[in-house]
């Protein structure tokens, strides 16, 4: 893997956590006292779970790979067109409080918030496959970027509060479109890298 794509995998994995970074925002928000070893859990959840789903994306993709070779960009366009696109829309909705009611941590919460929050990463691992990127270091950094914004999410929820959730997701979701038109006009001869 060159210079680009490492720079490449490590924008999506900063754009797919975003979502988990927003919760784990709102799990800091609501302790009372900073509890390092919490925020350690989130982020192996959330980690976990971020890299988890693309490697099952990717197990899929490939066994389609062969009947959408033709048409592989426009479904990686469009996947990451419509998770960035989502992220986008929810972030200007600023709809902040609803998931933020939580007190103690709670592990079958913690399960079904890493699983909702890494839903996007597995359709992501499907362009992976259509894109025969390398799985193994694309999900070690999409893992290891979602365990730090995680932990760091906790920390930052703690003492600021969610003031930053709107503005994190909307980041991460202008990532994504953009890699996204990025993979598109590669592929149309558009733009060369």
């Amino acid at each position: 893997m060159d210079f680009a794509g490492f720079i490449e995998l490590l924008l999506i994995g900063v754009g797919l956590a975003m979502d988990a970074f927003a919760v784990a925002l709102c799990k800091g928000l609501s302790m009372p006292r900073m509890d390092k070893k919490q925020a350690v859990i989130i982020g192996i959840f959330f980690g976990g779970f971020q890299a988890l789903m693309p490697f099952i994306g990717w197990l899929l993709g490939i066994q389609f790979e062969q009947y959408i070779v033709e048409i592989d960009h426009w479904i990686a366009f469009i996947l990451l067109g419509f998770i960035g696109g989502k992220m986008i829309y929810e972030a200007l909705k600023g709809e902040e409080e609803e998931s933020c009611a939580c007190e103690r941590l709670n592990i079958k919460e913690l399960f079904v918030l890493a699983i909702a929050t890494s839903i996007d990463a597995l359709a992501v691992g499907i362009t992976f496959a259509f894109l025969r990127t390398p799985i193994v270091p694309a999900i070690s950094i999409i893992g290891i970027v979602t365990f730090g914004l995680s932990v760091a999410g906790v920390a930052i929820g703690h003492r600021f509060g969610v003031k930053f959730k709107s503005k994190a997701e909307f980041a991460g979701g202008l990532v994504l479109v953009l890699i996204g038109l990025k993979i598109l006009l590669e592929h149309l001869g558009i733009i060369a890298f």
